[in-house]
């Protein structure tokens, strides 16, 4: 197959407010090959992030199809605002891109198929408009299956929405895999789909499926891993988006949590009249919540220092999350997940019960 080329529409949000963005770029197997955001025109995406592949940022989809001598098979919406809403200001972006013959991938609450124009414009053109965010249509409440699931699961949780719990999750799976340790992403939000290519969007699904909606991925993986990392959503404490948290923590029962927290982080990001509990009080309550359908604990934590330019200022930061969680901790993208996975390895989670170890040590 070969691999899609796409341009990324960030527009205004580039780089910080653009994660949906950002985690495509680093983790997905698409090509990028610009990034439109109007305020960072005549850019490229190194000069603000290092660590990503490198692409024009332009100031429309046109622009983006000449930069890529017309070769653009997508558009992908790379934007996840508070609420999912759509900003009209996109829509010359998406209509330009639709007729160019290219297909519009998005995560946001609003389903562009559900936008007569757009959708009208798309079967004109023989194109496809994605909605990551839209549910599958027979799910149910959940049996209590996984708790029969083979595999060792791991759930990523936070102390705030927007702290790191995807690229966590997913730098949990890379390290695992390095070990020898035959692990799997379980995405459960709009990006973590767009980068899998499968999951189920929890924070879209009725309330009553919501862990039934974990429940049916974990069943589906089960079986083909010894790991299976569960992305979580969301925080316990969120006064918006709680009841995600708590149907992806029962619905994945897991056998163990990470605990996900950015650095210096305070009060809940969009909510800032809500401070944030001492981290040692988050340990408690998830696991407090967690224990009526499954006892489980928080065995390693990971530390978003993205906001600290100083190594041995980051470093002690860790240290200082390490000490106040009680559990071994590190930065997953600055120091790597290894510290992680062997604080799960010795929770004895993700080791092959037959020989003790992964699979290739």
């Amino acid at each position: 197959m070969e691999t899609e080329r796409i341009a990324v529409l960030a527009h205004e949000k580039f780089p910080d407010r653009a994660k949906t963005a950002l985690g495509v770029m680093r983790y997905g197997d698409q090509e990028v090959r610009a990034v439109l955001d109007r305020d960072r025109t005549g850019d490229r995406v190194r000069d603000h992030v290092s660590d990503l592949p490198d692409a024009p940022i332009v100031e429309s989809f046109s622009d983006a199809l000449a930069a890529a001598d017309g070769n653009l098979d997508a558009l992908y919406v790379g934007i996840a605002p508070i609420g999912g809403g759509f900003d009209e200001s996109w829509r010359s972006d998406l209509e330009t891109a639709i007729e160019s013959g290219c297909d519009v991938v998005s995560g946001l609450h609003y389903f562009l198929n559900d936008d007569e124009k757009l959708a009208a414009l798309a079967a004109e053109h023989g194109v496809d408009l994605v909605d990551v965010r839209e549910p599958d249509d027979d799910l149910t409440v959940a049996t209590g299956a996984s708790g029969d699931v083979e595999a060792d699961v791991l759930l990523t949780v936070g102390t705030d929405c927007s702290v790191g719990k995807m690229t966590a999750s997913l730098e949990i799976v890379a390290a695992a895999r390095e070990r020898g340790i035959d692990a799997a992403f379980v995405p459960t939000g709009q990006t973590g789909i767009m980068i899998a290519g499968w999951g189920n969007p929890i924070d879209r699904v009725v309330s009553d499926f919501a862990a039934g909606a974990v429940e049916e991925m974990l069943v589906e993986a089960d079986g083909d891993h010894d790991l299976l990392v569960v992305e979580g959503q969301g925080s316990i404490v969120h006064p918006a988006y709680s009841a995600v948290t708590c149907g992806i923590l029962h619905g994945s029962m897991p056998d163990g949590l990470v605990l996900c927290h950015a650095a210096g982080r305070e009060a809940v990001h969009g909510y800032e009249s809500f401070s944030l509990p001492p981290i040692g009080e988050y340990v408690d309550r998830y696991e407090g919540l967690a224990d009526p359908v499954r006892e489980t604990a928080v065995v390693a934590g990971a530390l978003n220092t993205r906001d600290i330019a100083d190594d041995e200022a980051a470093a002690d930061a860790v240290a200082s999350f390490a000490e106040a969680a009680d559990v071994p901790a590190a930065d997953p993208v600055r120091d790597g997940a290894d510290r992680i996975v062997e604080a799960a390895v010795d929770a004895g989670l993700g080791v092959d019960e037959r020989s003790g170890e992964g699979d290739d040590e």
